[in-house]
């Protein structure tokens, strides 16, 4: 995975506001790198094949497609990125499928915006080269 580069964060949303404010926030954090912004299912999965995604911020509504799609898609992937879902549909079905499927946290867009810095924080620990 990544070291001194930082992280390469893959946005997956159909939401132009949204995908301009991530990506105002991904530039400007320190150790973070925009990977892309994409807004179908296929396009994500194209993007982690390239390679270089460590994190990806997905939803689960896109423009075509699901993020559940994503997820399963992910699963042919060594390394597999980080999957942070950010969405507005939190149902718990949702929240456990979305679980099942491999997502590490799973954010409500309207609640849980500001837990990024945090979530952020955490996945690079967990993705730290052993000392």
């Amino acid at each position: 995975m990544s070291n001194q580069r930082g992280l390469s964060v893959l946005l997956v949303d159909d939401s132009a506001l949204l995908t301009e404010r991530l990506t105002e926030w991904v530039t400007s954090t320190e150790g973070l790198s925009l990977a892309g912004v994409v807004d179908t299912e296929q396009a994500a999965v194209n993007a982690v094949a390239l390679g270089g995604v460590d994190l990806i911020l997905l939803d689960l509504h896109l423009r075509t497609g699901t993020g559940f799609g994503v997820m399963r898609a992910l699963a042919k992937f060594a390394p597999r990125p980080v999957v942070v879902v950010l969405t507005n549909y939190t149902l718990s079905e949702f929240r456990r499928v979305a679980n099942e499927l491999g997502a590490r946290y799973f954010l409500d867009k309207g609640m849980d915006m500001d837990r990024l810095s945090d979530v952020v924080s955490d996945v690079r620990a967990t993705l730290a080269p052993a000392q």
